[in-house]
């Protein structure tokens, strides 16, 4: 069949050629799309110029896009697979650490909106998705890092042994040691995979993902993507888990080790630049925001997790200063 390969300009430079080598020996046609790399490229302007490839090259409904990159990549290719002619085939190929545990699994697309992340997409599930560990020897170590908050988050939320691995592994995980990474990110996905499997849509325990989003988002946004969405996720977790720990769910010492473990991996744990009222302000745009009612993942206890819906402006703020440096 005829196949559009979508990438961003660092990832194409390294692994393009392979993929389209690769498929050559069984497909009709190849195009490519490459796009400038990061977030600011996640947006209706990018998805229009992919449609408008596609339409000039007489793609049709057999055709297959696949998503070679990261997580923007990824989003953005399921979005235009989930709308062009009404829905094709798309594959994920994710290189980076964050796009393997998170993103590529689950059937979440989009871009974002004015500046707002994610506020345009759709569930829409890739055909596969294929992780080969060797791409995370040219990742950036910031770049780790993000995708390490993700499987933190992934343990903080629904297994207390997987933070237990990381910490007695941190070591091997940091220095890439693929054997250890292997399990380390198969444990994670199946954490992923089984909860959404029970909630596809996000109708209620899926958003136990958002465990660290609703702050980090925000931080995201005001930091204009300066930060990376890990570094986010990993500071809005610290403040989360903060407030599970003043409502008096988890202990200081299970905050400590939280905090510890995030710091060990090379994730910052503090945010300057900005203020309490804006993260509060930014935080009622989020898609967590249901009517005027905040949904807000708290921890009952390390490894599970519950939706609250009753945080007050109080509450936030305590714990949005918590996190400011």
């Amino acid at each position: 069949r005829n196949i559009c390969i979508i990438s961003d300009s660092n990832v194409a430079d390294l692994y393009l050629n392979t993929v389209i080598k690769q498929l050559d020996k069984v497909s009709k046609k190849i195009i490519t799309y490459i796009f400038e790399a990061g977030e600011s490229s996640k947006n209706l302007d990018t998805i229009s110029e992919i449609y408008k490839l596609l339409i000039e090259e007489k793609f049709d409904r057999k055709c297959l896009l696949i998503a070679l990159g990261g997580g923007v990549t990824g989003d953005m290719t399921g979005y235009a697979a989930a709308t062009y002619l009404r829905g094709v085939d798309f594959v994920q190929i994710p290189t980076s650490l964050l796009a393997q545990v998170d993103s590529s699994i689950g059937g979440k697309t989009g871009v974002d909106f004015e500046g707002y992340k994610n506020m345009v997409g759709a569930f829409y599930q890739p055909q596969k998705v294929i992780i080969n560990l060797n791409t995370l020897k040219t990742l950036p170590k910031n770049e780790f890092a993000s995708g390490m908050a993700e499987i933190i988050k992934h343990g903080c939320i629904k297994d207390k042994d997987l933070l237990v691995f990381i910490n007695d592994n941190y070591n091997e995980i940091m220095n890439l040691d693929l054997e250890v990474l292997q399990e380390l990110i198969f444990k994670s996905c199946l954490i992923k995979k089984d909860v959404v499997e029970k909630d596809e849509k996000e109708n209620n325990i899926r958003a136990l993902l958002n465990f660290g989003h609703t702050i980090g988002h925000a931080i995201e946004k005001l930091k204009d993507f300066t930060l990376l969405h890990g570094e986010c996720v990993g500071i809005g977790m610290i403040a989360a888990s903060y407030l599970s720990y003043k409502r008096g769910f988890i202990t200081l010492k299970d905050l400590t080790s939280i905090e510890s473990i995030i710091s060990k991996c090379m994730l910052p744990t503090k945010v300057t630049d900005i203020s309490i009222q804006e993260i509060i302000q930014a935080t009622k745009s989020d898609k967590k925001v249901k009517g005027s009612i905040l949904h807000f993942i708290l921890l009952n206890s390390i490894g599970e997790a519950s939706i609250f819906t009753d945080i007050t402006e109080e509450e936030l703020k305590d714990c949005i200063q918590y996190i400011i440096k």
